[in-house]
């Protein structure tokens, strides 16, 4: 096969080199068709376009395969724990005995925030959304610690990595414990990194508490699903703002407003929020079903189908699993989560549903956990960010050590006025 395509335009031809990754997937490199044709291409929302070549994440939408690293994401969440993953995903390969042990002794280290920073959660109403807190937080983190912000060396990188991977779900359980007017609770040092999490969401000063084993490890392999995700638009973003050289905690920052959008990070609060307006209007799932099919109904169904995947989400068949393995144990009576198990049982019957490859996604099922674990709705995008955080390191770092990277400025055509002249005010009537 030809590693050159061609481009004919106005009677002349222009060669493009083709870029072949490590799993066969081709790419026709532009980098030069401006400068020698004076033509752009043009592809709205990026659906088709190679912003970077990456090491970090490979997904093949149509046949349902995610990897970090070259790892296949269910012996990942089988095998592996989140803090594993993360070092697997920032630093390429999975860690030693010695290594990972480090790695939790760092995050051990680090988990507390300093106190000063306890006093700038006062300065939030007490309905101040969790995002906007933990995106203000990470880059009140960088202030801290400044000579961490931009790590030039791997010893100083993991000491930064293990430090914002530690103290992001101390701030964020920070800011619900404020949020719902209860005293901020410290880390302990012999919980891991999911455990501790859980405790200082939901325990109390007067009342020590342990997490039920089968929330945290759900919780934990959510996080592992949830650890990279190729180039999305949080991650783009970091890449993004990390191309200007801006630093770490910015970077990341900067993701975490991104992924507060409803239509990435806020998805799964979406699928909830669907679920309870079928509860409220009482209608049946068959009914709801057929508005769904109904084009001129303009209803929505959340928690169905995805944008990369046109298989079923590998994703979803896992945390599926440990969504049964929780309300089993839990033994929940939540009519939401009831509604949900009806809407699942009969799309996966429904040849409109398969045809179109409506399958549920990772959202579904992590919204419906989250909920038995007794997440609040407006912290379920801040659990997003807490397990995306290691694919945005792993980014930013990747932008950070490339020696021909470029700040990163799309081009786009202009469709507004053609040139015009200025009119005093006085000219311009009515």
């Amino acid at each position: 096969m030809s590693d050159r395509a061609t481009l004919s335009y106005a009677g002349q031809d222009y060669e493009l080199p083709v870029i072949v990754g490590t799993e066969d997937e081709r790419a026709v490199s532009i980098e030069k068709l401006r400068a020698d044709s004076g033509l752009i291409t043009l592809d709205d929302g990026y659906a088709n376009t190679g912003s970077c070549i990456s090491n970090i994440t490979f997904i093949d939408g149509e046949r349902g395969i995610l990897r970090y690293r070259g790892y296949p994401i269910e012996e990942l969440a089988e095998h592996s724990t989140f803090i594993e993953t993360a070092y697997l995903i920032i630093f390429g390969e999975l860690p030693t005995e010695k290594q990972l042990g480090e790695f939790r002794n760092l995050l051990a280290e680090h988990m507390f925030i300093h106190e000063a920073m306890r006093h700038h959660f006062e300065g939030f109403p007490p309905n101040a959304p969790p995002m906007a807190i933990l995106s203000a937080m990470i880059n009140t983190l960088g202030c801290f610690e400044p000579v961490l912000t931009q790590p030039e060396q791997d010893n100083r990188f993991i000491e930064a990595a293990a430090r914002l991977i530690s103290k992001v779900r101390t701030v964020a359980a920070a800011a619900y414990k404020k949020s719902i007017g209860d005293p901020i609770i410290y880390p302990r040092f012999d919980l891991g990194y999911t455990a501790n999490f859980l405790h200082m969401m939901f325990c109390k000063p007067n009342k020590v508490c342990r997490p039920d084993a089968a929330v945290e490890r759900a919780l934990d392999q959510i996080f592992i699903l949830h650890a990279d995700h190729e180039q999305n638009c949080s991650t783009s973003t970091v890449r993004m703002v990390g191309s200007s050289q801006a630093n770490l905690y910015a970077s990341v920052a900067a993701g975490v407003c991104a992924l507060w959008g409803p239509l990435h990070g806020g998805a799964n609060v979406a699928v909830i929020n669907m679920l309870e307006s079928i509860r409220a209007s009482g209608e049946s799932i068959p009914d709801f079903v057929a508005r769904i099919k109904d084009k001129k109904a303009h209803a929505r169904l959340m928690g169905f189908g995805h944008r990369v995947y046109k298989n079923y989400d590998p994703r979803a068949r896992l945390i599926k699993q440990s969504c049964d393995q929780v309300l089993s144990r839990q033994g929940i009576q939540d009519p939401l989560l009831e509604i949900a198990l009806q809407l699942e049982e009969v799309a996966l019957k429904d040849p409109y549903f398969i045809e179109r490859k409506l399958y549920p996604n990772v959202d579904f099922y992590s919204g419906i956990i989250m909920r038995a674990a007794g997440v609040p709705l407006d912290m379920f995008t801040v659990l997003f960010a807490i397990g995306r955080l290691p694919g945005w390191i792993a980014n930013w770092r990747e932008v950070h050590l490339n020696p021909n990277a470029r700040i990163y400025r799309p081009r786009q055509v202009y469709n507004g006025p053609t040139q015009r002249q200025y009119v005093p005010i006085a000219e311009r009537g009515g």
